[in-house]
């Protein structure tokens, strides 16, 4: 990937990256040492990748509709949420769910696990609208996918699950 630095003196403290065309133009201020803004545009270019993969992630369909599937097969399709999407690494957990405001949030690391895995995940978060503990019966739930646990299992073994 090509990159092009632009440095400026009017820029203080403020580092951004954007895309234009094929190359990533990191924009920095002019005060840094070289090595400060080598550090830099690897951290911009990583952060440029990283929001580029989220957003062609979340431009699938393929959560949302897996939420539909399972939400119709296990809930009677009686759940509801405000949104489901991927995102940046989150602190070793798979997902998360606010049942508060209705939103779920599936890892990125997530989407390249099989898709049994994937809906194992998405199935714990959708029982979370109903059951925000991790309860015996938050379990009882979350097992009526076949597959919870050999998933737990692919998770455990890819240390994203105790």
């Amino acid at each position: 990937m090509k990159v092009e630095i632009v440095r400026s003196p009017r820029r203080r403290k403020t580092i951004e990256a954007e895309r234009r065309g094929r190359k990533v133009v990191v924009m920095l201020p002019a005060g840094l040492t070289r090595s400060e803004e080598r550090r830099w545009v690897r951290t911009m270019v990583d952060r440029l990748a990283t929001r580029e993969r989220l957003e062609r992630l979340n431009a699938s369909t393929d959560l949302e509709r897996r939420a539909r599937e399972l939400n119709e097969r296990y809930f009677d399709g009686r759940l509801r949420w405000r949104s489901i999407r991927y995102v940046k690494e989150t602190r070793g957990q798979y997902g998360s769910c606010t049942p508060q405001d209705r939103t779920i949030r599936i890892s990125e690391k997530i989407a390249s696990f099989p898709a049994w895995v994937r809906s194992y995940v998405v199935m714990h978060e959708l029982a979370h609208l109903r059951i925000p503990g991790h309860t015996p019966h938050f379990w009882k739930v979350v097992r009526r996918y076949p597959l919870a646990e050999r998933a737990r299992g692919y998770l455990i073994a890819k240390g994203l699950d105790a």
